[in-house]
């Protein structure tokens, strides 16, 4: 059997989300597998780096580069570990909705630029950029259309879709931006997977969390310990309701007095037969994800199964960087098929697609 691999370099690569979904990409055609396989990454934080080798590397650092992007030597990195695509992340603080939604006026927003600049340098034959849904608005909408314009003067097709992850059968309700992009002298299409083949998936987070159990010596599945306000607290709150939703059962010494603005996850309980809400990675008392029945928070392997890491994943570092960890990758399963979608394009192979649902946001070359 021959093989066609393609040698993954990642900017921004956060845990290995991405990494880990490239992994389990496999396409046949007749007697040849099509795979990818990873060429180097790079982060600036440390112990996302460690989980980051321990899992995608077996612990070989020596590819896995620690550093801020703004100081990395990336065509060093280029000339020592050729590539043939490229993932990129590009931080999301300035484009999250959560967030003051500074776009490219902020810290992170213009960090794009060092993909796009990769790409213009070394033409690798496809890559697949991701950011959060709010990307779309930030700076009115001009941002996201810059970005895109940017990345097709460097050379490619530009294929974006806002991916509903649960719709792909991930048990968690995670909308995502995925740009595709594949060099233009190449003459390939590439199409929006359709999400009819998971329609009858279960995507509960019962399911994600209990089946198969999660046992006793499961990693990074250490309890918080809650304080007796919040068990109390909790005990009010029914399967998919925050704690506004349930003030008026609740005694007035434990409500929470919030004035103002009222954010949505605080103490909110899952609905154990839908998709969990959108697992984050930061936030203090209250947004750290609550099991519909049990008075706690979710462990941190619990958050992992939601956005579908193996249990053998282990992340690294201390149990509130491992939440911020898991909270800023992307589900390793919706990667998978996204991946995959890549892979048959480039072999040739047609699969169920659908029209992306960022009308006029492509952006495609004239034969």
């Amino acid at each position: 059997m021959g093989t066609v691999n393609y040698r993954l370099a990642e900017l921004f690569c956060g845990p290995g989300g991405l990494a880990c979904g490239a992994k389990m990409a496999r396409v046949f055609k007749g007697q040849t597998r099509y795979r990818i396989t990873h060429a180097w990454a790079t982060d600036y934080d440390e112990s996302t780096c460690e989980t980051y080798a321990q899992n995608i590397t077996s612990g070989n650092r020596n590819t896995v580069i620690c550093q801020d992007i703004r100081k990395a030597d990336l065509d060093r990195l280029a000339a020592t570990s050729p590539f043939d695509a490229l993932a990129f992340g590009f931080p999301c603080n300035d484009f999250s909705q959560v967030g003051k939604q500074k776009g490219f006026d902020g810290t992170f927003g213009p960090l794009y630029q060092y993909g796009v600049e990769v790409l213009r340098r070394n033409q690798p034959l496809w890559f697949l950029a991701e950011n959060v849904g709010g990307l779309q608005t930030a700076n009115e909408g001009r941002a996201f259309d810059v970005i895109l314009d940017a990345m097709f003067d460097a050379g490619y097709d530009i294929y974006p879709n806002l991916y509903k992850f649960e719709e792909y059968g991930v048990p968690q309700a995670r909308h995502r931006v995925i740009i595709v992009g594949i060099r233009k002298d190449l003459k390939l299409e590439f199409k929006i997977p359709s999400t009819e083949p998971y329609q009858n998936v279960d995507v509960s987070c019962r399911t994600a969390i209990e089946v198969p159990p999660i046992g006793p010596d499961a990693l990074n599945n250490e309890v918080t310990r809650q304080s007796e306000i919040v068990v109390q607290r909790l005990g009010y709150i029914h399967p998919g309701e925050n704690a506004f939703d349930a003030e008026h059962r609740m005694p007035e010494a434990i409500r929470l007095h919030v004035q103002g603005a009222r954010i949505s996850q605080i103490y909110k309980r899952l609905d154990p037969d839908r998709p969990a809400y959108t697992v984050t990675g930061s936030g203090g008392g209250g947004t750290h994800m609550y099991h519909w029945e049990e008075p706690r928070a979710l462990t941190n392997r619990e958050r992992a199964r939601l956005q579908t890491f193996p249990d053998d994943f282990e992340f690294m570092g201390s149990k509130e960087e491992v939440r911020g960890q898991i909270g800023m990758a992307v589900p390793c399963r919706g990667a998978k098929v996204i991946f995959e979608a890549i892979l048959k394009t480039f072999a040739g192979i047609k699969y169920p697609s659908m029209d992306s649902n960022l009308p006029g946001r492509s952006r495609r070359h004239a034969d």
